[in-house]
């Protein structure tokens, strides 16, 4: 597989053929985030998408899933969507899986019509990320999209048939504004109805916005305990009738949590508050990881 920079993926396509089919991020502005720093986005060469797709039709025959990097997929064209679509069903026909990343803008960009196309051709799930509901937050870390549209965004991706993941960042906020960030996140989760809720923990990268707020005291991140705490309070102020998945599983969390809500609910905070406590052991430092 040809891969340029280092392909993300979310921590449930850990088993998937990861099919790089563009570079970089078309915001790729994300204060917190450093994944995508240096590359530009842009679409891989036909050729070695066809190259690639030829390698995992010949030596990818146990996996039934791909996950189609880099960043916000969605956003490429939907005529180029489409024929990549049809081309992995004729070269992997025994994928089941197609999923991807989107955005509020590029849910935007695509129609009804065209999502519903693009489910029928065999995309299944779109990992959306949300990070907060707080719209000032959002646009204090040049999130470039706005919770309102993601909301919205998700709510069309489920009308035509679509899996959502929407991803939440806990310590987006700093500690200065953690109870305003977890409230109003949980309110947007209760808004947006994703099949799952997917929350990370926020780690400071290098050369990010954020790194340098954080080095010139001008953001204080929280700690391990405020973190929870946090966590705790976004599960509370999800509606009690909502259903989703919830996973707190990705290598940055201090405490793996997995449930369903609301059936779930009580078991979740309690695990949170058993961390919190002390009596539930965390994920040590150096084992975290983006």
């Amino acid at each position: 597989m040809h891969y340029e920079g280092n392909p993300i993926r979310p921590p449930s396509e850990a088993g998937s053929i990861i099919l790089q089919v563009a570079t970089g991020c078309p915001h790729n502005r994300c204060a917190f985030c450093g994944a995508y720093r240096g590359l530009s986005w842009r679409t891989k060469p036909d050729e070695t998408i066809e190259a690639d797709l030829e390698f995992a039709s010949r030596y990818c025959q146990r996996q039934d899933r791909i996950f189609l990097a880099d960043g916000d997929c969605l956003a490429l064209p939907f005529p180029f969507l489409a024929d990549l679509m049809a081309r992995i069903r004729e070269k992997l026909p025994r994928v089941r899986r197609i999923s991807l990343y989107g955005s509020g803008r590029s849910m935007a960009g695509k129609s009804g019509r065209e999502l519903a196309e693009l489910k029928r051709l065999g995309l299944n799930r779109v990992y959306v990320g949300l990070e907060s509901g707080d719209e000032e937050l959002l646009a204090k870390v040049s999130k470039g999209c706005t919770a309102e549209s993601m909301i919205e965004g998700a709510v069309r991706l489920r009308e035509a048939g679509l899996f959502v993941s929407a991803t939440v960042l806990t310590g987006l906020a700093g500690r200065e504004g953690s109870e305003r960030h977890a409230r109003l996140t949980g309110r947007a989760l209760s808004r947006m109805r994703p099949h799952q809720a997917a929350f990370l923990t926020l780690m400071l990268v290098p050369g990010t916005p954020m790194h340098r707020d954080a080095t010139g005291g001008r953001f204080v991140l929280p700690g391990p305990e405020e973190m929870l705490a946090e966590l705790g309070e976004m599960i509370k102020n999800i509606d009690p009738q909502a259903r989703m998945q919830v996973h707190a599983n990705h290598a940055s969390n201090y405490l793996p949590l997995a449930g369903r809500l609301p059936r779930d609910r009580e078991a979740i905070l309690a695990a949170i508050e058993a961390a919190r406590s002390g009596a539930t052991p965390l994920k040590p430092e150096h084992l975290r990881a983006l």
